[in-house]
């Protein structure tokens, strides 16, 4: 069996186990996850001063423009969550909703939430004034995600969920929404 395929079925074994380990579980994603991202933060802002970068925009040009990004970042964020919570489930894959979620922000695009996380980051970087943060750093932590999104999530939930979420995953963009919900452009995949 190779790698993906063993990741995949430790989540699918997580995910329709027993109730008490997905929720001792649970912690363990989101702060994993938020590791990599102060990982990712501490790296980019090292990354700058070594290689002497200059800074992105000039104070208070940065928060002014950094506002919007964080606000819509962050009500993405919460939006998804809510819709997670209202179905029964956690953000966190070891104890995701045991249904396809498809309301509000999950009828524009498959990973709302992460969009969320995607601009709040980039935000991030032009309130720290890090060009590497958002031009090298945030589209990395966007690929790292991707690339687990396909490797390891979307299998799992084809095999937990069947042909409900195939039918929505062919129907909803991954990351990129669209203006009408449900109608999939070729190039979001």
């Amino acid at each position: 069996m190779r790698w993906r395929e063993k990741q995949v079925e430790i989540l699918y074994k997580i995910t329709t186990g027993s109730r008490k380990v997905r929720l001792l579980l649970t912690p363990v994603g989101p702060i994993i996850f938020f590791s990599i991202i102060a990982l990712f933060i501490f790296i980019s802002l090292q990354l700058d001063k070594l290689l002497r970068f200059p800074k992105l925009f000039f104070s208070p040009l940065n928060l002014i423009i950094s506002v919007p990004f964080f606000a819509i970042g962050l009500f993405l964020w919460g939006w998804s969550v809510l819709h997670f919570i209202k179905a029964r489930g956690t953000p966190v894959p070891f104890n995701p909703p045991p249904k396809v979620v498809s309301t509000g922000p999950y009828a524009y695009a498959r990973n709302p939430m992460l969009s969320g996380i995607f601009i709040f980051l980039f935000g991030l970087g032009i309130l720290l004034r890090s060009i590497s943060l958002c031009f090298i750093f945030t589209p990395l932590f966007i690929l790292f995600n991707l690339w687990e999104i396909k490797a390891v999530e979307e299998p799992e939930l084809e095999k937990r969920l069947g042909k409900e979420y195939l039918e929505y995953k062919n129907k909803v963009p991954r990351f990129f929404p669209c203006l009408k919900p449900g109608i999939k452009k070729s190039f979001t995949e």
